[in-house]
């Protein structure tokens, strides 16, 4: 039994370690004023998912592209989906390990590990986003460059799309980027150190990449299920803090936040924003997703979230209030984190 106490005490630091929480922390921030200095000019190959995100696209989302023809059958597709994500899983792994070794060698005060882990994150590139929409839409001057960024993170064809349906479009990415590419690759480094994050961070890739939302025929089921059981608690945690968000939003409501994100009406599937997207259209009273068409020319039959009765008509006022509900969310987490940092120190 003794020897059972001194194999856990040995392992908790790899597998569960306070000291990374400012680090995390750190790499918050520098996402934040990085993805905001960036976006100012336009973000990375217009495109405001984490850096890391687009390494896997362009590499494996290539691959995976010659390999993903709709008219071979399901179980064929979902066969050679997994054999992809079975690649890229060990792949994810040796850059996290390496990522991880680096950062050892070449601490710098912890500098290194913060910038390696800024990598499969994202949160300021996704508001420079959301706020050249919003001065295009505010000045009724909506053109490529205004919807594009939006149009290459969320993988929706927008070109024949009307400005409520960009606005949508636009609200809903900052509710599932605060979720994929801030919080849960987060929880998993702090849990799981560098190799954790860089594992959540590829699969979540390959989801968006293949999983169109759920509307996918066979060859993105694999990633989008194992991003699931990944994502499923830092899901709920997105959620929380989307609803928490509401209280601090002006005309937001958390009451009705919270009471959308437990009504199965008008909730929003896992696979298609699920509690964060829910949550933000409770919040701000107005209704989210609605069918689209991605850029691969499939159509993504996604339902709608909100509250019954909401309007699905949005302009850039709700565009705006957006982009405050999820400045706050991140507050939060960062309050929490810093709560969590003082309770565990």
């Amino acid at each position: 039994m003794n020897t059972f106490f001194l194999e856990i005490q040995h392992f908790s630091p790899i597998l569960l370690d306070p000291a990374r929480i400012p680090l995390a922390m750190a790499a918050i921030l520098l996402t934040v004023a990085g993805g905001l200095a960036a976006g100012a000019a336009g973000p990375l190959a217009g495109n405001a998912n984490p850096f890391f995100w687009l390494a896997v696209g362009q590499t494996l989302g290539r691959f995976g592209g010659r390999l993903d023809r709709v008219q071979r059958m399901a179980g064929d597709l979902v066969f050679r989906g997994f054999l992809l994500t079975v690649l890229g899983i060990v792949l994810f792994y040796v850059l996290g390990g390496e990522g991880a070794q680096i950062a050892q060698r070449f601490r710098f005060g912890g500098v290194t590990e913060i910038v390696l882990l800024a990598l499969v994150l994202t949160s300021g590139a996704v508001w420079a986003a959301m706020l050249r929409l919003y001065r295009a839409l505010k000045s009724k001057k909506t053109g490529r460059n205004a919807y594009y960024t939006i149009a290459a993170t969320t993988r929706t064809d927008l070109s024949g799309s009307d400005d409520y349906t960009i606005t949508r479009v636009g609200m809903g990415m900052a509710a599932r980027a605060f979720d994929k590419g801030i919080v849960a690759p987060v929880f998993w480094y702090i849990l799981a150190g560098l190799p954790g994050a860089y594992i959540y961070a590829g699969i979540a890739a390959l989801s968006w990449r293949f999983g169109k939302d759920g509307f996918t025929k066979g060859f993105g089921r694999v990633p989008l299920l194992l991003e699931r059981v990944m994502g499923v608690l830092p899901h709920l945690l997105s959620g929380f803090l989307m609803a928490l968000a509401g209280l601090l939003t002006p005309t937001g409501g958390m009451t009705r936040a919270f009471a959308g994100v437990f009504r199965k009406k008008g909730r929003a599937p896992y696979d298609e924003g699920g509690l964060p997207v829910t949550a933000m259209a409770s919040a701000l009273h107005v209704a989210l997703g609605g069918p689209t068409a991605d850029l691969d020319g499939s159509a993504i039959k996604r339902g709608w979230a909100g509250p019954e009765g909401a309007t699905a008509q949005l302009e850039a006022g709700h565009l705006r209030r957006a982009l405050y509900i999820s400045v706050m969310a991140h507050l939060l987490l960062l309050a929490g984190m810093g709560a969590a940092l003082f309770l565990l120190s």
